[in-house]
């Protein structure tokens, strides 16, 4: 909702922007917002003293809506996921300072996986949900929150993200935006309409709708060398040339209709779907060089892999709230909500395994359902508190069949095709009090108690049944205080200090609980495998990770809407989940011996973190170098990460892919003479090593990349747009290593720049 507000202020010098501003922005350029001050030098005339009044009405800011909430939480509207022209959210999601997105996946504070929560419109997002499938036309606005809430799952150890979906206008809206597209080989086109209105009888609605493809290349160069099976005839060097290549083509669909109906001046209903459908084809081509080092009269053997995955991904949720404000004190909101969605793929592989010639066909299929209510109720108590209690209730089914066969056979005999399901009861209970203690004081305390229960079944196979239980209970209180310096909140008294102290958790998913082998095809089943190459099974005796974290945070928010915020953070986490050591066992599945991993709980974990971020007007924050009038905004963010882990000895023993900093800049500007705003957006990462066991450590090769737009309005309708995601990406990739042989995996690929037109028409 955009809030308005009037303001009366003499005519007076410009104000200038805190000198905190100047030393942390000195690299950086981004974000462009009002151009004109209207408040110039028209002084009072001496026969009357009396400053003249005037009136100045501006929209609330991301910065604004932020200031006002209870806990530390990072708004982003239309003008930050509108700005590129994306056609998916991960795109946007990147230039957000502490998150980064890698494959898909996000990671806040370096942390990804069940570290950071994923929700929509304040539910779990959909299994399997990417936020590639996630058109930014579909959303509202993101928040992000670092320190867990009460009345949200704790779930949410580096932090939260939550996604709202469009509410119905307030006036009539009917927008068509077509794009294309090119990254590599031919175009590929996107597009979305928009159409919302406020009918009679209170009803309002907005229906949008997004299609789009992708098509694009990279090329790929690794390098494997093994030496960790006795039984070999000395190492095995292999080598995927230049001319490797990954294609990978799709489209999608989004849709996420709303119906509101104002009930009463204070009693609504909202039934909103979502619904999401993908499509993708991967096709992957290597070159292989194989050449055993310790014989020099061996002939090289060039072998041509080919690789080719297909599939799907859908999803639908269909959610019905009612709210009702019973009085000025009073007030309860209910949701329920079904949904259902799933996957399957197709994986085919062509290659050799050593001298034997495979063919491989891997195909799987899963369905999920659930179910959601939840409820809360909120009352003032006094002058100071308001006091809410809720409780949630979810329930989700997973049905899954995966079949894997090798030249005409099973790979599994008794374990291929058989079916499995699981159901993951999830319920919860919450209270908490908002205190505005003084004018200076305020403070939110929260207790939150979930209950996860998992129920797998499955036909007995030669592993024996995967039948289990798993039950995980998980208690965790939560205090944010803010303490405004200047309780009167003019100029520089705008600024706030916050602190949290709370406790969150990670649970275990249901593939690392569930007693199926995932077998490593790299090494035969009836020749063994090695400490380099193993299977894995799921363990169901895994604990919840559990986190006790200290957050504080200094945010100055400047009078013409910048902003200049500094923070720590601290994480503690115990029954830390990691991949045990590899061991050589006696198998169900196999004639021989084979390594074997499985996942622990060790015994803890630390992670700390410096989050440096500055934004606003170029004019305010440099006053000394630029007017206020230009039309440049600026910002620029900096986070630095430590961790280390308790039970895996240095160096570089820190939490799995955390990288050690990251740094965002940009700039954005607006011509006078042209109805024209241009801009960029820089990330930059560097490369850092994980020691992931007394055995194995990863290193990850550094990264960096420029986005870059320009838009022109070409009437009161009318505007195009033209951005470039990914100039000057470097090879990316991984390296992974073991301390005790001389093994290793060398896989990189140069990533392709995405090119991009749109255009909006507004009827």
């Amino acid at each position: 909702m955009i809030a308005r507000r009037t303001v009366q202020i003499p005519r007076s010098p410009r104000l200038k922007a805190p000198a905190l501003a100047s030393l942390l922005l000195c690299p950086a350029l981004v974000l462009a917002q009002q151009e004109v001050d209207r408040a110039q030098n028209n002084s009072p005339s001496p026969g009357n003293p009396q400053l003249e009044r005037v009136s100045v009405t501006r929209q609330q800011t991301d910065a604004d809506l932020r200031r006002r909430e209870p806990v530390a939480k990072q708004l982003y509207g239309r003008e930050e996921l509108d700005k590129y022209g994306d056609t998916q959210l991960s795109d946007v999601l990147k230039r957000l300072p502490g998150i980064n997105v890698s494959g898909g996946q996000l990671r806040m504070r370096g942390l990804g996986g069940a570290y950071t929560q994923i929700l929509v419109n304040g539910e779990p997002a959909p299994p399997g949900f990417s936020l590639d499938n996630l058109n930014p036309q579909q959303v509202e606005r993101v928040e992000v929150t670092k320190a867990p809430t009460a009345d949200q799952s704790a779930q949410a150890i580096a932090g939260t993200l939550n996604i709202i979906l469009k509410d119905a206008p307030r006036v009539v809206q009917k927008d068509l935006r077509p794009g294309l597209a090119y990254a590599n080989e031919k175009p590929v086109i996107n597009g979305g309409f928009t159409y919302g209105d406020r009918a009679v009888g209170g009803l309002g609605f907005v229906i949008p709708v997004s299609l789009y493809q992708w098509h694009f290349r990279n090329e790929l160069d690794g390098e494997r060398l093994t030496n960790a099976n006795p039984t070999m005839p000395g190492q095995l060097r292999q080598h995927v040339g230049n001319e490797g290549h990954d294609l990978a083509f799709g489209r999608g669909f989004n849709v996420s209709p709303r119906l509101n109906w104002k009930m009463g001046d204070d009693e609504t209903l909202t039934l909103q779907g979502f619904f999401v459908d993908n499509r993708f084809h991967n096709e992957g081509a290597n070159t292989v060089a194989r050449l055993p080092d310790s014989d020099p009269l061996y002939t090289p053997r060039t072998i041509d892999e080919t690789t080719r995955n297909r599939g799907t991904f859908s999803a639908e949720r269909l959610n019905l709230q009612y709210n009702n404000r019973f009085s000025e004190d009073r007030r309860i909101e209910l949701r329920a909500g079904v949904g259902s969605g799933g996957a399957d793929f197709n994986f085919d592989f062509e290659g050799r395994n050593g001298a034997t010639p495979v063919s491989r066909t891997t195909t799987g299929k899963n369905r999920n359902h659930n179910a959601t209510l939840s409820g809360k109720y909120s009352q003032y108590a006094g002058e100071a508190h308001t006091l809410t209690t809720g409780a949630e209730l979810e329930r989700k089914v997973r049905d899954e069949n995966r079949t894997t066969i090798e030249n005409g056979q099973p790979l599994l005999p008794g374990i291929e095709g058989q079916p499995f399901d699981a159901t993951i009861t999830r319920s919860a209970v919450f209270a908490q009090d908002e205190w505005e203690i003084n004018k200076q004081w305020s403070a939110y305390f929260g207790l939150r108690h979930e209950q996860i229960k998992t129920d797998s079944r499955g036909s007995a196979d030669a592993v024996g049944s995967s039948d289990f239980s798993s039950m995980s209970r998980v208690t965790t209180p939560v205090l944010h205080l803010n303490f405004k310096p200047d309780p009167n909140g003019k100029g520089s008294g705008r600024d706030l200090v916050r602190a949290s102290l709370t406790r969150s958790y990670k649970a275990p998913d249901v593939q690392q609980l569930i007693n199926r082998p995932s077998i490593n095809t790299t090494d035969p089943l009836t020749q063994g495998n090695t400490p380099t190459t193993p299977d894995r099974i799921g363990n169901p005796a895994l604990q919840p990770e559990l986190a006790t974290g200290l957050d504080i945070a200094y945010e100055s928010y400047l009078p013409a809407g910048g902003l200049v915020s500094v923070s720590l953070f601290h994480r503690r986490i115990t029954n830390l989940i990691r991949t045990d050591q590899p061991r050589l066992m006696t198998v169900p599945w196999a004639p021989t011996q084979r390594w074997v991993i499985t996942q622990i709980n060790l015994s803890k974990a630390t992670t700390e973190g410096l989050e440096l971020e500055v934004k606003g007007r170029a004019g305010e924050l440099f006053p000394g170098l630029f007017e206020p009038t230009t039309a440049l905004s600026l910002r620029a963010s900096l986070n630095l990460y430590r961790s280390r882990v308790g039970d895996i000895p240095g160096p570089d023993n820190r939490l799995e892919g955390q990288q050690p900093w990251q740094f965002n800049f940009g700039a954005d500007y607006r011509l006078k003479s042209l109805p024209v705003n241009m801009g960029f957006s820089a990330q930059i990462a560097p490369r850092f090593d994980v020691r992931q066991s007394d055995l194995q450590s990863q290193q990850t090769l550094a990264s960096r990349s420029l986005d870059a737009f320009a838009a022109m309005q070409l009437g009161k309708q009318d505007s195009v747009r033209v951005s470039v995601n990914g100039l000057f990406q470097p090879r990316q990739g991984t390296r992974l290593s073991f301390t005790k042989l001389d093994d290793f995996s060398l896989n990189e690929r140069q990533p392709v720049a995405w090119w991009a037109v749109n255009w909006e028409h507004k009827f």
